[in-house]
């Protein structure tokens, strides 16, 4: 009975200094942003100057959701045993580590602490999880497709990348000149190995258009060095590799931003916030453009699973920053996801997001891959957005020089990079005006799939319909006419009011109503079913200064 009771006593102690070595870990949300130096009326002092001069360009203002988390708060939280592993300045948060309940109840006391949540499970617990991506191959043979139109011509010697970028017509943007310059693009993934020193990099350090780096996952560390993964080299390669007769990029004149926001040897929550991060950042330099070849459904901890529900576009944290992200006039360009094999089978976050082009994959002669995720998201939104080639996709990696790899990983960074040469092209279009003429051009925009949602864009097309809705003041472009469920207008207004738009019969019946703000410069508003009955109708739109009217006819 001795040995029994000695026996159990060793086991509640052992129970108790694993206990006390387990890690503590919170989600503490603030109230507010009070006992801080910025102002929103001095955002030079948080925001870089090409940062204000994109909200500038798209009327987008600086609110209290950009400013950095009040320092003090995150001093005393300091001061109280907390270690900040991370934090979000759009939602006014932080993740923390604390030694003991102690220390959390202190926190929760202090009167700045709008509300503590136990998040033990964000953190890495094992080292053997599989990311999003790690479903990927590489190193595969290369498939070499005729070029689909022999008649365009051709600027630069793509060698076997011409397919991916013939296969969206891109070759007559780059033939004209666009090719991304000036155009910004942050690229967030797991590690950049060996990329400062590949020849198919070299124009790029050459040109001084690697414009800096960052690693949320390891603070400080060193994004390029051998034993970091190297998914983040490879999805680079597809928008910024110039290697004549063997690669070149989809956007190989931007400029572009590495941030590292995904551990590539574990799957866990907190690499959502590290996204976040990444996101903020990028947002603090002026990226135009946010390629995250990264995606999250399920974790190492299966407490922190997401389920399909989740995939509606406002659940999952990691989505709620790329909505933000958009909000602020960057387009966020991700993959749709690598499961559509597996039993989980659906897009993951934040591939989801209503704001985010989500990039589904098809082989070299535009079929859709199998692996490429499939949705809608939950909520019934057509997902993914497009598709691009992400089967035997050209890319480079450190070990094997220029070859093909199969995911959605690589057929994400061919859109952004085109979409970077397409924002060059024209420049005073919204994130959105683009995404949408990009969806627009697409094979499949008049019957999305759950597979390929709109199909493969047409870069050429998406650029002339914006050529064609550069409206004049005073004017109203509607698209299209006739319609048979959604109908859209552009309207350029002198600044940022509310505007009223009605629906009339031929009778003079009004039959439709809605308000709606809108920024100053091009808007485009979209107005879903809004008659029920096949006919002629009158659209007016009703501005503080005009009276702008429309014919419009409704058929079934």
């Amino acid at each position: 009975m001795k040995n029994r009771i000695i026996l159990l006593v060793a086991m509640l102690v052992s129970l108790s200094v694993f206990a006390q070595e387990a890690p503590l870990i919170y989600k503490v949300t603030f109230r507010d942003k009070h006992q801080s130096d910025f102002s929103v009326n001095r955002p030079e002092e948080f925001l870089s100057r090409r940062a204000l001069e994109r909200r500038q360009r798209y009327d987008v203002p600086v609110t209290d959701d950009d400013l950095p988390i009040s320092p003090s708060y995150i001093r005393s939280l300091e001061n109280s045993g907390a270690r900040i592993l991370a934090r979000s300045r759009w939602l006014n948060m932080v993740i923390v580590e604390l030694e003991s309940n102690q220390d959390s109840d202190q926190i929760s006391r202090m009167q700045f602490v709008e509300r503590m949540e136990e998040a033990s499970t964000i953190t890495a617990i094992k080292k053997n999880g599989k990311p999003f991506f790690m479903v990927e191959q590489t190193d595969i043979p290369f498939f070499k497709p005729s070029p689909k139109n022999t008649s365009t011509a051709v600027s630069f010697d793509y060698g076997p990348s011409l397919n991916q970028v013939d296969m969206i017509n891109g070759l007559p943007l780059h033939h004209d000149g666009y090719t991304g310059k000036g155009i910004i693009i942050a690229v967030l993934d797991a590690g950049f190995r060996a990329a400062d020193t590949m020849a198919v990099f070299d124009s790029l350090w050459m040109q001084n258009r690697m414009l800096g780096t960052k690693d949320f996952v390891n603070p400080g560390g060193d994004i390029f060095e051998p034993s970091i993964h190297a998914h983040g080299t490879m999805v680079l390669s597809i928008m910024a590799g110039n290697l004549p007769g063997q690669l070149v990029g989809t956007a190989p004149d931007a400029g572009y931003y590495l941030i590292r926001t995904e551990d590539g040897t574990a799957e866990y929550k907190l690499e959502e916030y590290y996204w976040m991060m990444g996101a903020e950042y990028a947002d603090s330099l002026g990226a135009d453009i946010i390629n995250s070849s990264l995606g999250y459904t399920e974790f190492d901890d299966p407490a922190d699973n997401h389920t399909y529900q989740d995939m509606d576009g406002n659940t999952t944290p990691v989505t709620i920053g790329a909505d933000k992200a958009a909000e602020r006039g960057i387009l966020v360009c991700n993959s749709a996801g690598n499961s559509g094999n597996s039993p989980w089978k659906y897009i993951g976050a934040p591939a989801d997001g209503d704001s985010v082009l989500s990039v589904g994959a098809v082989d070299p002669l535009g079929r859709w891959a199998t692996f490429s995720s499939l949705g809608p998201s939950s909520d019934g939104r057509t997902k993914p957005d497009i598709a691009a080639q992400g089967q035997q996709t050209i890319i480079a990696t450190p070990w094997g020089g220029v070859t093909a790899g199969n995911g959605t990983s690589f057929s994400s960074p061919v859109i952004a990079g085109m979409t970077a040469c397409l924002w060059q092209a024209k420049r005073s279009f919204t994130n959105m005006q683009i995404i949408s003429a990009i969806m627009k051009s697409s094979r499949q925009y008049n019957t999305p799939d759950d597979t390929l949602g709109y199909g493969i864009p047409d870069y050429s097309l998406a650029k002339s319909l914006l050529d064609t809705t550069d409206v004049e003041m005073g004017t109203l472009q509607i698209y299209p006419n006739p319609f048979s469920q959604s109908i859209e207008f552009w309207i350029n207004l002198p600044d940022h009011q509310k505007v009223k738009v009605f629906i009339f019969d031929i009778t003079g019946k009004q039959i439709f109503f809605r308000e709606i703000e809108l920024f100053k410069g091009i808007s485009q508003v979209t107005l879903e079913n809004p008659v029920r009955v096949s006919g002629l109708y009158i659209l007016k739109v009703q501005t503080q200064n005009e009276s702008l009217v429309g014919k419009i006819i409704h058929t079934q």
